[in-house]
């Protein structure tokens, strides 16, 4: 691909420098406001509708307590006749065995999550070469934010080299791509897809011009950290048999939009803790497209199985980021997991965008975990396999029980409505408590409690995703490409 270097655009790329330069400054400010701002003035709850529904959720959930207390007797006399029902006994011992289960699989993440601690940078000379990636559909001005962003890492120049794949967009992104290339000159160089292929072809063309020793992917709607680059590819360093490091993904626009300010307690859950826990087990099960890195070895010793993968016959064009991470497993690399290493991205702001987005990861959730039955138990690695086992199987009871469970809730709702609602809410009260606290002692107290309005939208209004994505797992598309609200 030829350079940018017409004069005209280089003079018009300066006359914006300056404005560019502001925003980056404002970006900067959000993560600011991210790390650990408790006394921020500006509170992003404050708004009347975000007052509005937090209200509404803790009415809900204070009812619901309310009327199991009320309606002690009935659920006595249910769970009497549940037990003396044909099917209600084994029912009933199942369910106590996987609450057991779950338990236990909590309090062991706990103990691990207190176990784990992310590994501090190496000096510059340490540092290993890397290659960035930046695959861009799109996405308009969001990809100038992003190169920007990686531009200013605090990495040594002589050992990054930045590519940037346009995947055949049908908007701008290619013109700010070819502005960043004017402002940063040889620092980044430039690709454009004949055609849309998908996310996989972009990275696989950057993993077949990539350089460094270690390649670093980002997505095109995300911000990076001054630190992150350096944090994220560290570990290789380290520890001689990591193969891929999850970057921490935390939400961009979570400024006015609900659902934002919900997915941002949730992501901290997600990946402060859960992936805190995978990565003391050297098994972290998906490495997000926002931010991750992988040894180059390992990626080739792969990349042939990843770029052919197909799922029932049909090529696979989702979840390229977890088969990326299940295939290096598969090798007996360690997969781990860097909470220093900060990315901010853009989630979907609306409902059509969120239940998308997660169809295509339950799709992708249903395959990768079929793939790894075929390896898990198995001598896939030297070291203690139990963690990968462990998550396995975690992750498994939770999809083979998505239907029993689902017939269940719905017998409860035509038979004892009263009944499922009030009890419905007093778990979610409790259950939601521990992601409440949990954000409330990293970041902000009052941000905490959008974890109760989140777990009681996803359990009403997202509840259907996981069974959906089982039986339509076969099925291709992108799902959110397209869609204004993701950006």
């Amino acid at each position: 691909m030829k350079s940018e270097t017409i004069t005209s655009e280089q003079f018009y790329a300066s006359t914006l420098s300056e404005s560019h330069n502001e925003e980056l400054i404002v970006k900067s400010s959000i993560f600011n406001f991210q790390n650990k701002s408790k006394n921020n003035n500006n509170d992003k709850t404050s708004s009347p509708l975000g007052i509005a529904v937090l209200i509404i959720s803790f009415v809900l959930m204070l009812t619901g307590a309310f009327f199991v207390y009320e309606f002690q007797s009935d659920f006595d006399q249910f769970h009497i006749d549940r037990i003396n029902s044909t099917w209600g006994y084994p029912f009933l011992i199942l369910t106590i065995l996987l609450f057991f289960f779950q338990t236990g699989v909590f309090l062991y993440n706990v103990y691990l999550y207190f176990r784990y601690k992310p590994i501090e940078s190496v000096t510059d000379d340490l540092l290993p070469t890397c290659t960035v990636i930046v695959p861009a559909y799109n996405e308009g001005k969001l990809v100038w934010d992003t190169l920007l962003s990686l531009a200013e890492s605090d990495f040594p120049e002589h050992k990054m080299q930045l590519l940037a794949i346009d995947d055949g967009s049908k908007d701008d992104t290619w013109y700010w791509m070819q502005q960043a290339k004017i402002k940063l000159g040889d620092r980044l160089t430039i690709f454009q897809q004949p055609e849309n292929k998908g996310k996989r072809h972009a990275l696989y063309r950057g993993f077949e011009l990539g350089t460094g020793e270690i390649f670093v992917t980002v997505d095109s709607d995300s911000i990076v950290k001054k630190d992150t680059l350096r944090n994220l590819v560290s570990p290789f360093v380290v520890n001689e048999k990591c193969g891929a490091v999850a970057g921490n993904v935390q939400v961009l626009n979570n400024k006015k939009a609900i659902l934002p300010k919900m997915l941002n307690v949730s992501f901290v859950m997600s990946f402060e803790f859960v992936r805190s826990a995978e990565s003391m087990l050297g098994a972290v099960l998906c490495t997000p497209g926002a931010a991750a890195a992988y040894r180059k070895t390992a990626v080739f010793g792969c990349l042939p199985e990843w770029i052919n993968q197909t799922f029932m016959g049909q090529p696979s064009d989702i979840g390229e980021d977890r088969a990326m991470t299940n295939m290096i497993l598969k090798q007996g690399h360690h997969v781990l997991f860097q909470k220093n290493a900060v990315v901010l991205t853009s989630v979907p702001e609306e409902y059509t965008g969120l239940y998308k987005m997660f169809i295509r990861w339950g799709r992708s959730n249903v395959r990768e975990n079929l793939m790894m039955a075929q390896y898990v138990f198995k001598n896939f690695r030297n070291e203690s396999k139990f963690g990968a086992r462990l998550l396995f199987i975690n992750q498994s009871l939770k999809q083979i029980m998505t239907f029993p469970l689902l017939l269940f809730m719905l017998f409860l709702i035509v038979t004892h409505p009263l009944l499922f609602l009030s009890s419905t809410f007093l778990a979610i009260l409790i259950v939601s408590s521990f992601p409440v606290m949990f954000y409330a002692k990293r970041y902000n107290f009052s941000e905490a409690f959008w974890a109760y309005s989140y777990s009681i939208f996803y359990t009403f209004g997202l509840f259907w995703i996981a069974p959906y994505a089982i039986v339509t797992a076969n099925k291709r598309g992108w799902l959110t490409r397209g869609l204004s609200e993701i950006k």
